[in-house]
């Protein structure tokens, strides 16, 4: 397993932007490693649910937005387009019964190898069930 690949889901976005937690954003910008990745579809899911993140927020507009852009700015972005056929239907599978919208995000992270993280306890539980136990645990580290 490629330790340093770490796919980003929604759910962490959302965690982020919408909690006082500003030592865990603070942590999460500026840790090195290891490399956050995300398929492009977080633009969507973001995109969709900016409404929800802006009442539920206790940022204002524009501190929502470059809290949004610096979140961003750490994170590598991947064309789904190269992930192969197969790899997306063994995404789809997994996720078919909990969240099928996770599918891109579970499907980079087999593409890479790597481990997903997600706040979507549901969505690790019926990954876990199905066998699947790539996920990444930030550390909890004290600043």
């Amino acid at each position: 397993m490629n330790e340093a690949a770490v796919v980003i889901d929604t759910s962490v976005f959302f965690s982020l932007l919408l909690r006082e937690d500003t030592a865990r954003r603070k942590q999460f910008l500026t840790d090195t490693a290891p490399v956050f990745l995300c398929p492009r579809f977080v633009f969507v899911e973001l995109f969709k649910h900016k409404e929800r993140i802006a009442q539920a927020t206790a940022l204002n507009e524009d501190a929502l937005l470059e809290c949004l852009h610096e979140l961003l700015a750490r994170v590598h972005f991947v064309e789904e387009g190269g992930i192969r056929i197969g790899t997306w239907m063994e995404a789809r599978a997994l996720c078919r019964e909990v969240d099928p919208k996770d599918a891109p995000f579970v499907a980079l992270t087999l593409h890479l190898d790597g481990r997903l993280w997600t706040s979507d306890d549901e969505l690790k539980i019926g990954l876990r069930a199905k066998g699947f136990d790539r996920f990444y645990e930030p550390s909890r580290r004290v600043t």
